[in-house]
């Protein structure tokens, strides 16, 4: 019989067989990942699993080897190890770990809008800021990202899209020119109204001022006006205000009930827009990206190659890591005709492996990728 110190040896040169074969099988594992990343797969293949442990315990069987339920857990062990490693290199490789502090803000907080007080821009800045914050009222929406990018605010909310009208593409354009992120979303309910000054009736309206929106979102209202002269102006709230200033009977503007009383008009017919569910939807952008365990909405740019079938090469990672996706639309890519940008939405959350992975697939199939923000949705 051996001796103990002679048995010891024999099993060390066995370990010492077995880490050459652990790194070789980790080699192999890597190149799983990689390809699992690379085509959007999830990390457990139960039935692959099942399959391979199957097959090593007949083949044990052969050998009349009795201890079969050790090998079990040995080999289910090696596949933990192995998933476990797929895990950690698909999130290195992602670049998308760890959890980011989320939005701050207090009384020395800037936030710049669009528009002048009363109008959906400040409703929805208050509502999502409170009113301790210090709202800077802008006449574009470039100006609010120049402010952001110049340091003389520290957020800025814009709107996006809205339920009747659809995307506001100006905004969408910028999101895609300037390097910064959504942090939030603000979704408000939009009534438009006919606001004139007080000695004023509809009978005496010729010009109605407003923003291109607001004159959408009441078209069947206004076909049944169509004698009046219909002139864009920067917001509905600022239409209020020149319509105030004007102080003449024979204009009227577009706007809410809130601006119709900031600027002292009188309300000539309420609730215009064809759609009783008419919303708007609010981002809020900042220089730095937000992402921790409370963000469930992601949204990203994309520009996919001009080849068959792009576009269902992106797509199938929502499908594959159960994501949600909310939102799709286009935008021309200038000097590019007949190629575009894909602006997407979709729920989840990026300290989550399946987001990680959706999110690198994606980025492997597109010819531009840009992450544009992570938040929680309203």
């Amino acid at each position: 019989m051996k001796s103990l110190e002679e048995l010891r040896e024999r099993i060390n040169s066995i370990d010492e067989k077995m880490i050459e074969l652990f790194q070789e099988r980790m080699s192999v594992v890597s190149s799983v990942a990689d390809y699992k990343r690379m085509n959007g797969m999830d990390i457990l293949d139960e039935n692959r699993e099942k399959e391979v442990i199957k097959i090593h315990l007949t083949n044990l069987k052969k050998y009349s080897m009795a201890d079969v339920d050790e090998v079990e857990i040995f080999l289910k062990d090696i596949m933990d190890i192995s998933k476990n490693f797929q895990k950690k290199r698909i999130e290195k490789f992602c670049g998308y770990g760890g959890e980011l502090e989320p939005v701050k803000y207090d009384s020395s907080c800037k936030v710049g809008f669009q528009g002048v007080p009363a109008s959906f821009s400040h409703e929805a800045l208050v509502g999502y800021f409170g009113d301790k914050v210090r709202a800077v009222g802008f006449d574009d929406f470039e100006d609010v990202f120049e402010s952001l990018r110049n340091g003389n605010i520290d957020y800025g909310i814009l709107p996006v899209e809205n339920s009747s009208t659809g995307g506001i593409s100006q905004v969408y354009d910028l999101l895609e020119r300037y390097d910064f992120y959504i942090v939030g979303e603000k979704c408000i309910e939009v009534t438009q109204n006919l606001l004139g000054i007080y000695d004023s009736s509809i009978d005496d309206i010729e010009e109605v001022y407003s923003h291109s929106q607001a004159f959408l979102q009441s078209r069947e209202f206004l076909k049944k006006h169509s004698r009046w002269k219909l002139i864009p102006y920067f917001n509905t709230a600022k239409s209020a205000e020149y319509v105030s200033r004007e102080n003449n009977k024979h204009k009227a503007s577009i706007a809410s009930k809130e601006a119709a009383e900031f600027y002292g008009l009188h309300v000539l017919k309420e609730n215009i827009n064809y759609n009783n569910n008419n919303y708007t939807r609010f981002i809020i952008i900042g220089r730095n990206m937000i992402c921790d365990k409370n963000s469930d909405k992601i949204s990203i740019l994309v520009a996919l190659p001009h080849r068959v079938g792009s576009l269902y090469n992106i797509l199938k990672f929502f499908w594959k890591n159960n994501l949600n996706m909310t939102k799709i639309d286009s935008r021309p890519i200038i000097n590019k005709p007949w190629q575009y940008f894909f602006y997407i939405d979709f729920q989840g959350n990026m300290t989550k492996s399946e987001t990680k992975y959706a999110l690198q697939g994606i980025r492997t199939e597109s010819s531009y990728f840009k992450l544009l923000g992570s938040y929680k949705e309203d």
